[in-house]
């Protein structure tokens, strides 16, 4: 029997990465630049 949980990181960069923040409809990483975080993504 299978584990629930198949990771592909390849999937998970593109829901959850650097460049999908950056494109998101709000553009969290711009957000977070103009708030003058640090850190932008985990």
């Amino acid at each position: 029997m299978k584990r629930t949980f198949q990771p592909n990181n390849h999937k998970k960069k593109k829901k959850h990465g650097f460049f999908a923040r950056k494109l998101a409809a709000t553009g969290i990483i711009n957000l977070r630049r103009k708030k003058g975080r640090k850190k932008l993504s985990a």
